[in-house]
């Protein structure tokens, strides 16, 4: 994978919207359905959030996707140049456990965009067990390289290069590498247009 500059501070970001719009941390909760310490943790930089969660976030404090990664632009289309990608690491704590993934914005300064196209690195996870996600909207996955271990609800899969896989997002789901080798994907999500809660 292509080295990138240090990965972005979306907890900072998501404190600093949340406090300019005087909303408390219990307001987020009743708007996303997660846990006050969840959120502390993500504002804090204990963990990073998984895509599935910063949809709810961004719904929750009326941002598009892109306010965490740059400013969007007024031109009807987005051009993001390799080099200016920006990354964000999946960290499961303060000592850097890792979830298994990191993901690329592929679209952020889309102006009113619909759809969130990311460029996703997936890894062994130094957890043994993680949370399937869950949220509004529609996903879309493609494999560029590598296997990819997918569960929806009660289904499971094994994806290889060239197969792609399109779902409702409110299946409780997780998108991981199988076996002990990174995989990317292309991962597209259209966010859904009203927030539900899980």
């Amino acid at each position: 994978m292509t080295d990138y500059v240090e990965d972005i501070k979306v907890g900072k970001k998501i404190k600093d919207i949340r406090e300019e719009k005087s909303l408390t941390i219990d307001d987020i909760v009743s708007r996303t359905g997660l846990s006050s310490s969840e959120i502390s943790q993500i504002e804090n930089r204990m963990v990073s959030p998984s895509l599935g969660t910063l949809i709810k976030l961004t719904k929750a404090l009326d941002v598009s996707m892109s306010y965490f990664f740059t400013e969007e632009t007024a031109e009807p289309f987005c051009l993001v140049r390799a080099e200016d990608r920006q990354v964000v690491s999946r960290f499961a704590s303060t000592e850097g456990k890792s979830y298994g993934y990191s993901y690329e914005s592929l679209g952020y300064c889309k102006k009113d965009g619909k759809m969130e196209p990311f460029l996703v690195t997936l890894n062994p996870p130094d957890i043994s067990e993680v949370d399937p996600n869950c949220h509004t909207g529609e996903e879309f996955i493609f494999v560029i390289e590598g296997e990819v271990e997918v569960s929806l609800g009660d289904h499971n899969d094994v994806l290889y290069p060239g197969d792609s896989i399109y779902y409702d997002a409110n299946i409780p789901h997780v998108v991981a590498c199988h076996g002990d080798k990174e995989a990317r994907i292309l991962a597209v999500i259209w966010p859904g247009e009203e927030m539900m809660i899980f």
